[in-house]
């Protein structure tokens, strides 16, 4: 997949767990890819979705950041970017590879999409409407919880937490 779908789906998918997390999760969602370029510019040669593409590495550092350490979110935030990258690239004819272990690529749906043409931005479209139908569904209305980019103005005003004018200018702003 194109880098700009990876960001995209890791984006929206930390978007409903951690909002603020967004930026983290984007930089894990191109890690697989950079750090290839990183390796292979210290001299360390790396064919393309092989070791950086492993599903257990990405598994293992979700589960490392929840249960073992974690500084706010970030260890897990990047790694499931990383995770969302290597499941995406599952999606494509190549394939990743589950781990070291293993000498069979993994597919998800047969390997049906090919990078760069119109079924990428279709599941990635896809991906993303039902993100945002997932935070707008579990989004505490009313109860002023936190969610940065849905604010409720109207409940904002009847708090007394803006003015009438603030809440005029933005009333009918989505985001």
């Amino acid at each position: 997949m194109k880098w700009v779908n990876h960001i995209a789906i890791g984006g929206a998918v930390t978007a409903v767990w951690k909002p603020e997390l967004v930026p983290i999760a984007v930089l894990g969602a191109t890690a697989p890819d950079w750090m290839e370029w990183a390796l292979k510019a210290m001299g360390i040669h790396v064919a393309h979705r092989t070791s950086t593409h492993y599903v257990s590495y990405w598994v293992l550092g979700i589960l490392f950041g929840l249960f073992a350490w974690d500084w706010h979110y970030a260890i897990t935030a990047f790694s499931a970017g990383g995770l969302s990258h290597v499941m995406c690239d599952a999606f494509t004819i190549m394939g990743v590879p589950l781990g070291w272990w293993s000498d069979r690529k993994f597919h998800l749906f047969g390997g049906r999409l090919r990078t760069g043409q119109m079924g990428e931005y279709w599941v990635a479209g896809a991906v993303v409407l039902l993100c945002f139908g997932l935070s707008m569904a579990t989004r505490s209305w009313g109860n002023m919880g936190y969610a940065p980019f849905f604010t409720d103005w109207a409940d904002c005003y009847k708090q007394g937490l803006c003015s009438a004018a603030e809440w005029k200018a933005n009333r009918l702003k989505w985001f």
